[in-house]
């Protein structure tokens, strides 16, 4: 009998028939077209000068305070290397985005987990934390619809997190590549916006999310002073970031593609997402989870006593595509798989369901 194709529940990428490609085709015939000086050129460290501006105007935040990078984990990179240094007290969501946590001990940081629930981060954990002496320098949070959990920062947290931030002195990292992809509920402030200039937040998104993955254009927005010493970074780097790529982001956004490219996407996420939470209740109810509001994952937890690895190895039996929650934990024992419902159709949803239910039945 021969192995059913693989279904992927593991890649956190829109699938190819919710990306506006002719859009793209479109942006890049424009971006050409309107300034083929700015989109071949070298450029410098601060990225291609009209999409900062837009991005500028859209946070609402001065020029100096934007820098465009190669996707939002360049962005990252360039941050850690500024303020994280060998053995520099971190505190990070648990569970946590796995490169965010591979970058932060490659920087040799000592990283405080602190419990994410349903409603983001528990500042109440963080502050007894803070209140029996912890010290660090960055706080890396995800507050919209996280990568692994898919939970939300709860608009009183972000208060609490950023009154927490200017009585201890530690910046909160605000990494955000989610915000756009919301199909229920109101959008919530950023940190960023709420502190006001207070210099207490560094926030980051992407475009790989709302325009597609394989445009590497990212951004970090920050203090003047900050971005300036980071900028001397990315030019010692690699003088400027792609300019053709953000000279098609540019011509996408202000074109208005952008905002029609993200209803595109929300209606087929906010689909999806319904369409596995049923397909769990009804096939698996021994596990649990919280359905997200927007983005790309869910995080499912196991019935007690089933390790994520056997499921991983279970699930590849039957043809299924998974990750490990413990990839997303610095000690182990997550006792969860992510889900990535953004990359399949609701059929193969259904059917990926169907073969998890399978998989868990061996177990």
């Amino acid at each position: 009998m021969s192995q059913p194709a693989t279904l992927s529940f593991a890649r956190g990428a829109p699938s190819l028939d919710i990306i506006d490609v002719d859009g793209l085709h479109e942006a890049a015939h424009r971006a050409f077209n309107n300034d083929p000086g700015g989109a071949t050129a070298y450029g410098t460290a601060v990225g291609y000068l009209p999409l900062r501006r837009w991005i500028a105007e859209r946070h609402g935040v001065a020029e100096d305070q934007v820098l465009v990078t190669n996707g939002s984990m360049q962005a990252d990179a360039f941050l850690f290397d500024e303020l994280v240094g060998a053995d520099d007290s971190v505190v990070v969501e648990r569970p946590s985005y796995d490169r965010t946590l591979l970058s932060l001990r490659q920087h040799g940081a000592a990283l405080t987990a602190i419990p994410l629930e349903p409603d983001g981060i528990d500042t109440d954990a963080l502050a007894q934390a803070l209140a029996g002496g912890l010290r660090p320098k960055l706080a890396h949070i995800i507050p919209n619809f996280h990568n692994p959990a898919g939970y939300t920062l709860s608009g009183p947290k972000r208060r609490r997190l950023l009154e927490l931030a200017a009585e201890h002195g530690f910046t909160i990292f605000e990494d955000d590549p989610y915000i756009a992809l919301r199909f229920r509920g109101e959008t919530l402030p950023t940190m960023l916006s709420l502190d006001g200039g207070g210099g207490n937040v560094v926030y980051a998104s992407s475009f790989s999310k709302t325009v597609c993955p394989g445009i590497r254009v990212g951004f970090l927005i920050g203090a003047p002073e900050l971005i300036a010493r980071i900028v001397v970074r990315a030019t010692n780097t690699y003088i400027s970031p792609s300019m053709v790529d953000a000279a098609i982001v540019y011509e996408f956004c202000a074109s208005g593609a952008i905002e029609r490219s993200i209803e595109r996407v929300r209606a087929a996420l906010e689909e999806r997402v319904g369409t596995l939470a049923t397909a769990l209740r009804e096939q698996i109810p021994g596990v649990s989870f919280v359905a997200p509001d927007g983005g790309y994952f869910l995080w499912v937890s196991l019935p007690e006593g089933v390790e994520p690895g056997a499921v991983l190895k279970a699930a590849a039996a039957h043809g299924l595509a998974l990750v490990s929650g413990d990839d997303f934990v610095i000690d182990g024992g997550s006792g969860a798989v992510r889900l990535a419902f953004s990359g399949v159709t609701p059929e193969e949803i259904r059917e990926g369901v169907t073969r998890l239910a399978a998989a868990l039945a061996t177990l």
